[in-house]
């Protein structure tokens, strides 16, 4: 699986995902920092990447349709500090190999995982 940290997320998403052995990249390493919503899509849906996020615009099934992109992680946590965002992150990594990503929008929240997309 493929992986592009947004812009609003800690890096160290991507080296956590690298470190499990995905493939992840950055908003910020592509230089693709400010780039408007449709833009970034267009190029998660070419890169065929599951774009990681704390964009809630990207939770909206009628403007972005799981099921014609590789899949999105959002996070919608109360708190947006960089150590707890990464400690949210952690657990849901274990989630990878048990869950479908593809094609599917997950709303992460703290305690637990909303997997919207495609008979959802």
């Amino acid at each position: 699986m493929k992986f592009k940290i947004d812009e609003n997320l800690p890096v160290e998403f991507a080296e956590i995902l690298q470190a499990a052995g995905y493939d992840a990249v950055t908003v910020v390493d592509e230089k693709l920092k400010g780039e408007s919503d449709a833009d970034l899509v267009k190029v998660c849906q070419r890169e065929e990447r599951i774009l990681v996020t704390l964009d809630l615009d990207f939770s909206n099934l009628q403007t972005y349709p799981p099921q014609e992109y590789a899949g999105f992680i959002v996070f919608r946590v109360h708190r947006q500090d960089k150590p707890h965002l990464i400690e949210v992150f952690r657990r849901t990594i274990s989630l990878l190999d048990r869950e479908q990503i593809s094609h599917k929008l997950w709303i992460v929240e703290e305690t637990r995982v909303r997997i919207r997309g495609g008979d959802n």
